[in-house]
């Protein structure tokens, strides 16, 4: 049988408190909350949550061989989240006196994208002292997540995470990294974070984030132009797949990142990657028949789910299933519909992980026709052979 290869989550964790809201339908979320409104709900889901826990657990659910890192404070949020994590889930997560743990209230009505009230807690005293480094060594792929919700990994222009990512690469381990929304009224906000892109991605294999988080960070007038074109909704509609997202991934390349996965919502997931040169430094983590993923651009559409209760954890599955089905040994081709998938099936349900399903069962609903959602890619030609977009 052949050895799984060994992943370890590390980063931002936290406890999740969804409030169930009604089928009331509404197209903003002033319909629904005024001062002074008592407004029903039905019943709370309260789950850990963040990219140590979203992204861990559901590669475990996969069939990866997993490690979680993470830090909690010794308080009731804190022996409530860890409450979700088996045994040797929790064997190498960091419980602290001296910070608070990490909370977030979701708020994710039918009909508008989720708001997060997000108090990031023991997270902010986050740093590399809190990690077991020969457990690390022992790994094939390290995956990091969430730096813009954890202080000391991005102040001062993120040498914190540069040099924590950097002494990883360097023992062999591939490094993959995942952002987060970043709240322009936060700390964060205020950071260069093209300037900490550049200094981290040299040390990065997979760079995954979502294409709102890298507008914002890198071409703040392309986010803007978003904005104008969206007025309120979901930024995502803004986006022209045709031009926005080479756009950004010009960048990335130049700054040095090798397989870039960039998530795109209900429209689907973006991969671009270096030429074969550059995919030839990664570590021990990288794909098979690496020669095969050089120079790619292409677009996945994201698949119908059944129904939609709630989107979070959606874009950490997906990753997790794409890591996932790489470390198996998986073709690009594979990874991504496994990962566009996965993130289908996690939306519904109101939690990261019940709507999850095995490889097999994915594959088994593609192969009965399982429907896509239509996206429009003017100069894109669609692989009847691969059987997804390709510039």
């Amino acid at each position: 049988m052949k050895q799984k290869k060994k992943i370890i989550v590390c980063g931002h964790i936290c406890l999740d408190i969804t409030p169930v809201f009604g089928k009331q339908r509404c197209e903003s979320l002033s319909e629904l909350l005024s001062p002074g409104k008592l407004v029903h709900m039905q019943g709370a889901d309260v789950h850990v949550g963040g990219c140590v826990a979203n992204t861990g657990l559901a590669i475990k659910r996969l069939g990866g061989e997993v490690s979680l890192m993470g830090k909690v404070g010794n308080d009731a949020f804190g022996r409530l989240a860890l409450s979700f994590l088996d045994g040797e889930s929790k064997k190498h997560m960091l419980v602290s006196e001296d910070s608070a743990t990490s909370y977030s209230v979701v708020l994710a009505p039918e009909g508008i994208d989720r708001i997060f009230l997000h108090d990031p807690g023991a997270n902010d005293t986050f740093s590399s002292e809190d990690l077991d480094f020969d457990k690390i060594r022992e790994a094939d792929l390290f995956h990091f997540g969430y730096p813009p919700l954890m202080k000391r990994m991005y102040r001062n222009n993120g040498q914190e995470l540069a040099e924590l990512l950097e002494r990883v690469y360097q023992m062999g381990v591939s490094v993959s990294l995942d952002m987060a929304a970043i709240d322009a009224a936060s700390d964060a906000a205020e950071e260069d974070w093209k300037a900490i892109l550049k200094r981290v991605l040299p040390y990065v294999d997979y760079f995954v984030p979502s294409a709102e988080e890298l507008a914002f960070m890198i071409d703040r007038e392309l986010y803007r132009q978003w904005e104008e074109k969206t007025a309120g909704k979901e930024l995502i509609q803004g986006i022209d797949l045709e031009k926005d997202l080479t756009r950004l991934s010009d960048q990335l390349l130049q700054m040095g990142a090798k397989v870039i996965l960039i998530k795109c919502g209900a429209k689907g997931l973006y991969l671009r990657t270096a030429k074969g040169a550059m995919l030839s430094t990664m570590g021990r983590g990288a794909p098979e028949q690496i020669e095969r993923w050089a120079d790619l651009e292409l677009f996945e559409e994201c698949f119908l789910p059944e129904q939609v209760r709630s989107g979070t954890g959606a874009g950490d599955t997906t990753i997790a299933a794409f890591l996932t089905a790489v470390m198996e040994g998986r073709t690009w081709n594979q990874s991504m519909k496994l990962a566009a998938g996965t993130g289908a099936c996690c939306v519904e349900a109101f939690d990261a992980l019940s709507g999850l399903r095995s490889f097999e069962e994915l594959e088994e609903k593609m192969e009965r026709g399982w429907k896509k959602q239509p996206v429009e890619l003017l100069s894109w030609e669609y692989s009847t052979a691969d059987k997804c977009w390709k510039k």
